[in-house]
C-alpha cells in the first residue's frame, strides 16, 4: 500500500511521520529545505507534561538534554510577588492541582526548549526508522486525487511525482498544500508583538519562570517574561506597543540592561546576548481541515500563541489526534466518520482556544476603564494569565472532546469519574500485560484502545493469583471479542472511580467511556463508536436514514441512532457477547437517545 506523504518538515511533518511509524505506516516527508536547522534559542517552544511525554515516546532524546523543566513559576505586578507556583518536575504530573500547600498535587511543569533543538531530536529518531524517507528540496506545486490515493509533484534537484495513500499539509502558515486546496485562512493578524532575546545570566530565580506586569521602572514594557533555558540561559519577552517604533539594536539592549537591573536590585549583572528577534503573533483559522484524502495540520491549519510560545502544542496535538485515525484507515479501512473527526474535534478546540484569547486580550491588555472599580479583578487578571503559561483554563488547558462524531449512545452501565468524557485521562500508574507497572501514558499512541480496570488491591498481590480471578477472565474475554485491537490495563485507583470501574480510552488518551463493571454489549458499543463505526458505514446514509425514520414514526432520530449502534453490535462481534449486544444496547440507546441529542447541542 501506498505511504503517507507528509509535506513539511518542521517539528509537526517530523513528529506525524514518527507517530505513523510507530504504528507500522509507512511515509515520505517532503522538505522544501536543506534538512539543517538554523540554531535560534530565541525561537523557542512550550510543550504541556502530555505533549513533552508523547514527543519523548516517539523518540525525541533532545527533551532531556536541551530542554528545562521550571521548577516554579512566579507573577509580579509592579514591585509585589502576586502569585507563586511550586511546579511538579515529573512527567505524570496532574491536570487537576491545587494552590493549597497542604494539598499532595500541583501543576505539571511545562518544559521549555529551543525548537531547532526539538527538530533535531525528532530527525535523529526518524534515522532509526526505516518506514520513514525525508526528501530534501522538494517543493510541492501539485496535487491530485482518485478515489484510491493522492499524487503530488514537487520540484527541485529531481523533480519527481509522488503517490501516497493521504497527504496531510504540515508546511506552515504560508501553506503550499492549504493553497492548492483553495481553503479560506481567516482571521487577524499581528495581535500582538515581542521583542524577544535569549541571554546567559544569573537572575535571583533560578529554574523559575516569570510574568511581570507592569513593571516599576520608566520606559518598560506593560509585561515582561522570562523562562529559563539549560546551561544559564533565559528568553526574555517584551510585549510592544500596538503602533510601536521598530526594535532597533540599541533599543533592545536597553530593555536588557533596564529589566536585568530592574530585577538586580538596580545593579545589571552580566551577560551574554546569544539570540534576538520579534515574536508576531497572528490568530487564524482553516475554514476546512480535510479535503478527501488531503488534510491539514499544525500552523497549515491554525495559527494561535495568547501566551506567546504554545502554537506548536497545539500543532503537536492535532498529530496525537490525526496519527492513530490514519494509521487506522492505512491498516483497515475506515468510515468517512474516523477521519472527519479529526477536523470536527481539532477544528473545534482550537476555535475554542481562539475565543478564548480574543475574548480575553483586549481586557487583559487594556488600561483604566470599568476593570479599574471592580474588586479583584487585576488579581483575576494575573490568574488568567499564569494558568495559560501553567496549562490551565481558557488559554492553556488541554482540549477535550466532548460532543465528538466518535462519542458512543449513553448506556445504563455507564458510571461518572473524576475525567469527563472526551477529556484526557490522567496519568496514573497501571499494570502492563507484561506484568510491568507503568504509567499509563507510555502505553498510548500505539495506535489501539486501552480498556482500564480499577482494582483495588492488585498492588499487594501477586499477578498470577489475581490475573485468573475476578472480573479479570470476563473483561480479557469481552476484550478479545472488541471490533478494534485493545489492551488490558489494571490500575489500583483512578480519581472518582469506583472498584472494580472499566475505563475506555481511545489511543491518544482521550477517554471514551466508563462503565460501573464489565458490561461486553456496552462496552463494544461504545469500542464500535470510538473506531467510527465499521468500514462501510457512510455518515451521510445513516443520517438520512435517522430523519426519514423520525418522521414517519415521530421517534427522535437520536434514540433511533443509538438503537443502529446497538443493532451493529451485535451482527459484528460475532459472539455471545456481541450477540445480546442488539438487544441490550438497542433498547438502551432508543431509551435515552432522546437526552444524548440534547447534551450534543
Amino acid at each position: 500500500m501506498d505511504p503517507v506523504i507528509i509535506v513539511g518538515a518542521g517539528p509537526v511533518g517530523l513528529a506525524l511521520s514518527l507517530a505513523l511509524a510507530a504504528q507500522g505506516v509507512p511515509s515520505v516527508v517532503l522538505d522544501e529545505g536543506s534538512g539543517k536547522d538554523e540554531p535560534r534559542p530565541a525561537r523557542s517552544v512550550v510543550l504541556r507534561a502530555d505533549m513533552a511525554a508523547m514527543v519523548e515516546r516517539l523518540g525525541c532524546t533532545t527533551l532531556r538534554d536541551e530542554g528545562v523543566r521550571w521548577v516554579g513559576w512566579r507573577g509580579m505586578r509592579r514591585r509585589q510577588v502576586v502569585r507563586h507556583l511550586t511546579l511538579d518536575l515529573g512527567l505524570g504530573g496532574t491536570e487537576e492541582w491545587s494552590e493549597d500547600p497542604a494539598a499532595p498535587s500541583a501543576p505539571a511543569a511545562p518544559l521549555h526548549i529551543p525548537q531547532h533543538a526539538l527538530a533535531r531530536g525528532l530527525r535523529d529518531a526518524i534515522a532509526h526508522q526505516k518506514l520513514i524517507r525525508l526528501v530534501t528540496e522538494a517543493r510541492l506545486d501539485t496535487i491530485e486525487q482518485d478515489p484510491d490515493g493522492v499524487v503530488a509533484h514537487t520540484r527541485g534537484p529531481a523533480g519527481t511525482w509522488w503517490r501516497g495513500s493521504h497527504l496531510v499539509g504540515c508546511d506552515g502558515a504560508r501553506s503550499t498544500v492549504r493553497k492548492l486546496l483553495g481553503i479560506r485562512f481567516p482571521g487577524r493578524t499581528a495581535v500582538e508583538r515581542h521583542a524577544v532575546a535569549a541571554l546567559r545570566t544569573e537572575l535571583p530565580w533560578p529554574g523559575e519562570a516569570l510574568l511581570h506586569r507592569q513593571p516599576p521602572w520608566r520606559g518598560a514594557a506593560d509585561e515582561i517574561t522570562a523562562r529559563p533555558l539549560p546551561d544559564g540561559v533565559w528568553r526574555i519577552d517584551w510585549l510592544l506597543p500596538p503602533r510601536g517604533d521598530l526594535v532597533t539594536p540599541d533599543a533592545l539592549v536597553g530593555r536588557i540592561r533596564e529589566t536585568l537591573a530592574g530585577w538586580c536590585d538596580g545593579v545589571t549583572p552580566p551577560y551574554e546576548l546569544i539570540d534576538t528577534g520579534v515574536h508576531t503573533l497572528h490568530h487564524r483559522l482553516a475554514r476546512r481541515w480535510r479535503v478527501d484524502r488531503v488534510l491539514l495540520a499544525g500552523d497549515a491549519a491554525h495559527l494561535l500563541g495568547a501566551v506567546g510560545t504554545q502554537g506548536l502544542d497545539e500543532g503537536l496535538r492535532d498529530v496525537d489526534n490525526l496519527a492513530w485515525k490514519l494509521a487506522h484507515t492505512w491498516h483497515h479501512g475506515a468510515s468517512e466518520r474516523l477521519l472527519d473527526s479529526y477536523q470536527s474535534e481539532r477544528r473545534a478546540a482550537v476555535a475554542h482556544r481562539l475565543r478564548g484569547a480574543d475574548q480575553s486580550l483586549p481586557v487583559l491588555r487594556g488600561g483604566g476603564g470599568l476593570r479599574t472599580y471592580l474588586p479583584g479583578a487585576t488579581r483575576g487578571h494575573d490568574a488568567l494569565l499564569t494558568d495559560g503559561h501553567v496549562g490551565r483554563g481558557p488559554l492553556g488547558a488541554p482540549p477535550a472532546y466532548p460532543h465528538s462524531p466518535l462519542a458512543p449512545p449513553y448506556t445504563e452501565g455507564r458510571t461518572p469519574v473524576g475525567t469527563p468524557e472526551g477529556a484526557p485521562v490522567e496519568d496514573v500508574r497501571v499494570t502492563a500485560p507484561d506484568g510491568t507497572t507503568v504509567r499509563l501514558r507510555d502505553r498510548l499512541g500505539q495506535g489501539r484502545l486501552l480498556v482500564l480496570l480499577v482494582a483495588p488491591g492488585t498492588g499487594v498481590w501477586d499477578r498470577r493469583h489475581w490475573r485468573g480471578a475476578g472480573v479479570m477472565p470476563r473483561l480479557e474475554e469481552a476484550v478479545a471479542a472488541l471490533p478494534a485491537k485493545a489492551e488490558v490495563l489494571v490500575t489500583e485507583a483512578y480519581p472518582g472511580a469506583p472498584a472494580h470501574a472499566v475505563l475506555l480510552v481511545r489511543p491518544d488518551g482521550h477517554l471514551v467511556a466508563a462503565f460501573a463493571g464489565v458490561h461486553p454489549e456496552e462496552l463494544y458499543a461504545a469500542a464500535d463508536a470510538a473506531r467510527g463505526g465499521s468500514p462501510t458505514d457512510d455518515p451521510e446514509d445513516e443520517q438520512e436514514d435517522e430523519q426519514e425514520t423520525g418522521t414517519e414514526d415521530g421517534t427522535d432520530p437520536g434514540a433511533k441512532a443509538a438503537a443502529k449502534a446497538g443493532a451493529k453490535a451485535g451482527t459484528k462481534a460475532g459472539t455471545k457477547a456481541g450477540a445480546k449486544a442488539a438487544a441490550k444496547v438497542g433498547a438502551a440507546g432508543a431509551s435515552t437517545g432522546s437526552d444524548r441529542t440534547a447534551d450534543m447541542h
